[in-house]
């Protein structure tokens, strides 16, 4: 077996740090206090796996590449589990209640259940619950 990752960090530029900890924090998220400050949030999106929502000066401190405008263009899909179509639906909804704007239709076929919608900064985020067969 090749490499094992320990761990995931995802990096996401932000315009405006305490608005995109909101917007998460009413989706149900919670931040790592001793891995946040004013330039950057550390988003538990799980046991070992993490988004970091950086402020878009900070995060232009790690390229040389210039930033995509999320809203207008596409880099990443970012596509996290739920444990059922209920769950999906209610982040979604809580999402499109907190500010953020809806992405695709649903999509339902025989095995997967998913929706989608575009955080603050027009970042995609997909849901996605799969049937145990």
């Amino acid at each position: 077996m090749g490499l094992q990752v320990k761990e995931i960090y995802v990096n996401l530029p932000v315009k405006d740090l305490e608005k995109s900890k909101s917007f998460f924090n009413s989706l149900g998220f919670e931040f790592h206090p001793e891995m946040t400050d004013e330039k950057a949030a550390c988003m538990i999106a799980g046991e070992n796996i993490f988004v970091m929502l950086l402020t878009e000066p900070f995060f232009k401190t790690f390229t040389k590449k210039e930033l995509t405008d999320a809203t207008r263009n596409t880099e990443v899909i970012t596509a996290i589990s739920a444990d059922s179509r209920e769950a999906v639906d209610e982040m979604v909804n809580k999402a499109l209640a907190a500010g953020g704007k809806a992405s695709n239709d649903k999509m339902d076929n025989e095995y997967m259940y998913g929706w989608s919608f575009q955080d603050l900064d027009g970042h995609l985020w997909e849901l996605v619950y799969m049937e145990q067969s």
